[in-house]
């Protein structure tokens, strides 16, 4: 009795593409393995279409795939004032890939679960477009600990498909919310005010 013995290889397929936002053209390569792998999601578009980047800006990308928002910032601010995060390797390889491709391979790119290996602080934007999860466990700490990173009067941006708990979330810590509704995504916007919560809970740091 003869046994054969079959390598089954899983190639992941990978793209290349092109992307215009706010007048600039971005290339992007990416892979099966990273979110909308194929063009970029309209949840993102929605959000950068409300968010005006200033050369004074410190920007966080936080949560940032491949890295469209961290690039279009550096596009239009530089590379010295933009850090982009994300917790999965893959994503931060693509990132610094697609940096490069686009001629901005100096931003600071970070593999870290939320905030846990970025010491940064004092951003004025922070722009995430963050998981889902059906507990919030991910954007309710991306909301809490954004909020201690951001300077007074910075501005933290999220894009998701639900409305009621980012919107009272974003509310209880900032003391309020700006939402637009854009091509099915919620887009929200709260600027931070005083140095503590508006619920005047101590969250650690």
């Amino acid at each position: 009795m003869i046994l054969l013995k079959w390598r089954i290889s899983i190639m992941t397929e990978n793209y290349l593409f092109e992307a215009t936002i706010k007048d600039i053209t971005l290339k992007f390569k990416t892979s099966n393995d990273v979110f909308s792998p194929k063009s970029i999601d309209k949840g993102t578009f929605a959000m950068l279409s409300v968010v005006d980047f200033k050369e004074t800006d410190k920007v966080l990308d936080l949560g940032c795939g491949y890295g469209v928002v961290g690039i279009l910032a550096a596009k239009i601010i530089g590379t010295d004032n933009v850090v982009m995060t994300d917790k999965d390797s893959i994503a931060v390889d693509f990132s610094q890939m697609n940096a490069a491709l686009n001629n901005v391979e100096n931003i600071k790119i970070i593999k870290s679960d939320g905030f846990k290996n970025l010491d940064d602080k004092d951003f004025t934007l922070i722009l995430s477009n963050p998981p889902y999860h059906t507990d919030f466990s991910v954007a309710k700490e991306f909301i809490e600990k954004g909020f201690n990173r951001l300077c007074i009067g910075g501005k933290m941006y999220m894009v998701t498909k639900r409305k009621d708990w980012y919107k009272n979330k974003l509310t209880a810590i900032f003391g309020g919310v700006r939402v637009w509704e854009i091509d099915d995504y919620f887009v929200f916007m709260s600027m931070k005010k005083d140095s503590s919560y508006a619920n005047s809970k101590k969250i650690k740091k």
